[in-house]
């Protein structure tokens, strides 16, 4: 069995179609991926969501979380990475009704507790 609960989101009211693709990632670029290919990823946020998977085919952990991210381009990414989702929420909560204009670049960087492992994280531009 596979299925996928929205645990939060930036959306406030969502119709039960709206609801439906906030829990489709199959159209979503993974952000893993694409750091694989640049160095970094600049958007401009629309909105999130942070997603309950359980998922039976997984190899590893059957429960596991996801954060999908919306820009303005109508594009969406999703990623595992908790560092990332921490780093978003901040500037993404903080710049809400700002009318400067604002984006997101998502990095990759080396971790300094496990050799050979990186994290992902971001920042504002």
């Amino acid at each position: 069995m596979y299925k996928v609960t929205i645990k939060d989101s930036s959306f406030s009211e969502m119709s039960k179609k709206e609801r439906m693709m906030l829990c489709d990632m199959a159209g979503a670029s993974k952000i893993d991926e694409v750091l694989n290919m640049v160095d970094e990823v600049t958007f401009k946020p629309t909105g999130y969501a942070v997603l309950e998977v359980h998922n039976d085919r997984s190899r590893g952990d059957k429960d596991y979380v996801k954060y999908l991210y919306i820009d303005a381009d109508g594009n969406r990414y999703v990623s595992g990475s908790e560092s990332l989702f921490t780093s978003f929420k901040y500037y993404f909560d903080e710049m809400q009704g700002e009318s400067e204009d604002w984006a997101i670049a998502v990095t990759k960087q080396p971790s300094k507790n496990y050799s050979g492992k990186d994290f992902y994280t971001c920042y504002l531009v």
